[in-house]
């Protein structure tokens, strides 16, 4: 009997544990367009519904024999979940964003950053004025990768703030506020003087980050632009730059390097006394986005205007890429899709793409750094962008939906 009751007490801990992951894997905040269907995966007895105070007004519409759910209304709604159609255990907010359309781009463009503070990129020890060896930093808690934004309450935005500040503090312990991911933190670190009549803390630091990438599309009902399909990383740190400002400008191809199995090619441009394009103002894990000001600079066709594709309407198969390799602008070609992975809303991996245009294969071996941001279209539409290139083979690589990053550029994160 007792190993009776053990074994469905086990039974129920294991159901128990299955609808807590259930739950854990239904996001608090979705956004999706309209018409989009709302495709989250619950489990049964989870139930999907308006919230309670929503529940007399028809916006909602769910197809019995698919389960898919549509919203029929733009803004924002209150879904809930319900165990059983009885018990509320999440509520889920939805954002629904009207219909769009964009122009496909596919040129390159240069990029500058600038930090929202300063980042730490390393460390090293400091010789003092002694002649010894020091490092300030030690136990202090900050690691690479961190942002400082604050030293004795003072606004840090540039290495010059940070070496003035520490300077100013003639030896004195001090406190440093910075960033690592959402979370703030603080610690006190005591600089050491040098026989050079300076304070150092023993950190590196960065302010900037300068490089060029591909333009993936302008839409013009907000005059806003997507570019890269990922997101810039810092090179020492390999995190995503907290960014507090950034241009976009136009660049100038210098050489192309052909990519071959295990070595990546790429593009190398200069952004040297090239024109103004826009202001970049959000750097994501699904590209940058910002407000395009001289639009011109693009050199767009206001002719190829054309739909965002919902994700239920692209295909394997084949479809084409815009990339310019030779400044004389963007030309289209033939790529091959593998596989999509529509369920995919977490990274930048939504397709499997292999390049199979003879005339691109020859120029660049597949995809190169600098074409990641390429806009894929098929059927008339917009549906992604290139991301990333399989070292091993640089004929094939990964794209991100283009609903993702359309979502990205409108929604205020």
């Amino acid at each position: 009997m007792k190993k009776l009751t053990k074994i469905i007490v086990l039974i129920g801990l294991i159901i128990f544990y299955t609808y807590i992951v259930a739950l854990d894997h239904i996001p608090d905040h979705i956004v999706i367009f309209e018409g989009e269907n709302l495709n989250v995966k619950t489990m049964l007895g989870l139930d999907l519904g308006m919230a309670e105070e929503k529940k007399n007004e028809e916006i909602i519409q769910t197809s019995v024999t698919t389960g898919k759910t549509t919203i029929k209304q733009t803004g924002t709604s209150l879904l809930q979940v319900s165990l059983f159609d009885q018990i509320p255990v999440k509520q889920v907010q939805v954002e629904v964003l009207p219909k769009t359309k964009v122009i496909p781009v596919g040129s390159i463009a240069g990029v500058k950053l600038y930090t929202s503070g300063v980042l730490v990129v390393g460390m090293s020890e400091i010789e003092g004025e002694d002649h010894k060896k020091y490092k300030p930093y030690e136990n202090s808690g900050i690691q690479e990768g961190d942002t400082i934004f604050e030293i004795n309450k003072s606004p840090i935005h540039t290495t010059e703030d940070l070496i003035q500040t520490v300077n100013q503090s003639n030896g004195q312990e001090i406190t440093i506020e910075y960033r690592r991911n959402e979370e703030v933190l603080a610690c006190s670190i005591k600089p050491v003087k040098t026989d050079e009549e300076e304070y150092k803390l023993g950190l590196w630091v960065r302010d900037s980050a300068a490089g060029v990438g591909t333009v993936t599309f302008y839409e013009p009902s907000t005059k806003t632009f997507g570019a890269l399909g990922h997101g810039i990383m810092d090179i020492d740190t390999s995190q995503l730059i907290n960014i507090a400002s950034g241009e976009f400008v136009t660049s100038k191809i210098l050489t192309i390097t052909k990519g071959e199995k295990g070595n990546p090619g790429r593009i190398q441009g200069s952004i040297d006394g090239q024109k103004n394009i826009g202001t970049i103002v959000k750097n994501t894990r699904f590209g940058i986005y910002g407000t395009v000001k001289e639009v011109g600079n693009l050199n767009l066709d206001p002719s190829k205007e054309m739909e965002v594709a919902m994700r239920d309407e692209i295909q394997t198969g084949k479809a084409k890429i815009l990339c310019s390799l030779d400044g004389q602008g963007a030309k289209e070609y033939e790529i091959e899709i593998e596989k999509i992975f529509k369920e995919n809303n977490y990274d930048n991996k939504s397709m499997q793409i292999k390049v199979t245009d003879p005339t691109l294969l020859e120029k660049t071996g597949g995809i190169i750094q600098g074409m990641s941001g390429s806009p894929i279209i098929q059927n008339g539409k917009f549906i992604g962008a290139v991301t990333h290139v399989l070292v091993n083979n640089p004929q094939e690589g990964y794209a991100v939906f283009g609903d993702m990053m359309l979502k990205q550029a409108r929604i205020n994160e």
